[in-house]
């Protein structure tokens, strides 16, 4: 019995040592998830997707709207956004609608394709693209990249038949955000909800769109001061909703500068006060101290503070006997002004996504190494952006398009063929080498070596290699009219010649 007892206590303490306590329990944590001195204020988000979206986007977005007026950093990257992103010739159309392909030979419908070509370059002209006759297809893709970036999302209606009100039967509207409210819940009596104004199924399919009937914040709309909202319920096939989400089954976006606005804001106000407090700097002020005896100094005159003087450029007045100057000289702004503000600019440019350098127009100590890296890391993103644009905005509405268009008989081509023509292949705008020569040897080397084609050389200048083929065809016949001989293989041996010695010039500042 004793031995037992004995037992079972010790049975005891050895369960007691397996409990694990509280401090171990803290200390087998992840580093990110502990709670003590230095991050007890650090909450962290749990809420869904929508929950924090719908609290935060109206104040974000606008925001983002009043900085993308004042803010030039801001300003900056929302024309980057339009420059690099859609370009100045937008993002080009090739149709590869196929007559017939065998095992060695693809032949292209070339009398399909020229026609839909044309028929969509007149289409995106101004008295086609938009049903209030004031945007190109340029215009447009342009607006909706800094929208989207400006505003987080952006809102294309897709306009079919008469309304369209050209020859087509097809033009898209353009809606501001603010005409989807992001306060709108509602669960309807089909089990379908509502939410931030988008209507979905139990498959979380948005079906329609509910949008406001006139601008809630427009002072100048008819409506205002009713008291009453007045929703359209739009279908959602009518609606292109632009946003790039970053959470699951988040349903609006949020302004892509959502990270940096308080950094650029913060910086704006910095500037200012540096920029006011130069300016007093710049006015060398001081106060008159009466000495022990109490003397007086009359100045130049007086006003409501006391005595006033005038100064002049290499005069000095002689005080009275027993006053004293006593110079208040500021120094600003001070020495480590350009550095902090690069520092809050580096930060903003990881949040933005672009590079310091371009976010600052700031190429001062830049080497060729270190631009060219960061030119092609960012060029990246660019491309990223362009490939969305391509798939979620211009590959539907040219199949919306060319349903119009052939159902209209406006593109005289057979509709039950539609599968055939819509075959188009974008083309982005592309960039310029850093280094042109040595771009095109490295270029000229892979292709010899038959790891790269003349096309992929072509899309890196958003071009088509058949329509760089048949542009050096023109070129050669108009040559050989006029009878002129060019030696193209004379011109690059003596270029690449004057180029020697410049391999490897990383030690060099260039403001290329």
């Amino acid at each position: 019995m004793r031995f037992s007892i004995e037992l079972s206590r010790g049975s005891k303490q050895k369960n007691k040592t397996r409990e694990a306590s509280p401090r171990a329990l803290r200390s087998n944590q992840y580093a990110a998830a502990k709670i003590d001195r230095l991050t007890a204020g650090w909450l962290g988000v749990s809420g869904s997707a929508d929950m924090l979206t719908s609290s935060s986007l109206t104040r974000a977005r606008a925001r983002s709207r009043q900085m993308a007026i004042d803010n030039d950093y801001f300003r900056r990257f929302l024309k980057l956004c339009r420059t690099n992103v859609v370009g100045p010739n937008g993002i080009g159309l090739q149709v590869r609608a196929v007559e017939s392909k065998t095992k060695d030979e693809i032949i292209f419908d070339e009398y399909a394709n020229d026609l839909i070509e044309a028929g969509w370059g007149d289409w995106g002209k101004l008295k086609n693209c938009t049903v209030d006759k004031r945007l190109s297809w340029i215009d447009v893709k342009q607006l909706i990249i800094e929208t989207v970036a400006k505003d987080g999302e952006a809102l294309v209606r897709e306009i079919r038949g008469r309304d369209a009100d050209n020859e087509y039967g097809y033009a898209i509207q353009l809606i501001e955000m603010d005409h989807l409210d992001e306060n709108y819940d509602h669960t309807l009596p089909n089990g379908n909800r509502i939410r931030m104004g988008i209507e979905f199924n139990k498959w979380n399919r948005p079906l329609a769109y509910h949008l406001l009937s006139s601008h809630p914040n427009d002072t100048m709309a008819a409506s205002v001061g009713s008291g009453r909202k007045h929703y359209e319920r739009v279908p959602a096939d009518q609606i292109i909703h632009l946003f790039t989400p970053e959470r699951i089954s988040q349903s609006r976006g949020m302004p892509w500068a959502h990270s940096a606005m308080r950094r650029l804001k913060m910086l704006g106000g910095y500037e200012e006060n540096e920029l006011v407090a130069a300016s007093v700097s710049a006015s060398k002020m001081g106060f008159f101290k009466p000495g022990e005896d109490g003397a007086t100094y009359e100045g130049s005159g007086q006003d409501e503070q006391g005595p006033v003087t005038e100064a002049e450029p290499g005069i000095f007045e002689t005080l009275p006997p027993g006053m004293d100057f006593v110079a208040w000289d500021p120094q600003h702004p001070s020495t480590a002004f350009n550095l902090f503000v690069k520092a809050m600019l580096r930060g903003a440019s990881s949040g933005l996504g672009v590079s310091y350098n371009t976010l600052a127009n700031d190429l001062e100590g830049v080497n060729f190494s270190s631009i060219r890296q960061g030119a092609l890391e960012e060029r990246e993103m660019w491309k990223m952006m362009q490939t969305w644009m391509i798939e979620h905005l211009c590959d539907r509405v040219f199949e919306s398009w060319l349903i119009m268009a052939l159902t209209t008989q406006k593109i005289p081509l057979p509709l039950a063929k539609f599968e055939k023509f819509n075959k188009p292949v974008w083309r982005p705008r592309g960039w310029q080498w850093i280094d042109p020569l040595k771009e095109v040897n490295s270029q000229r080397a892979a292709m010899d070596a038959g790891i790269r084609s003349g096309q992929d050389v072509a899309n890196e200048q958003g071009q088509d290699i058949e329509d760089v083929y048949a542009q050096l065809a023109r070129e050669k016949r108009l040559r050989e009219k006029y009878g002129i001989t060019v030696s193209f293989a004379d011109n690059a041996a003596g270029l690449q010649a004057d180029n020697t010695g410049d391999a490897n010039n990383d030690g060099q500042t260039t403001n290329q």
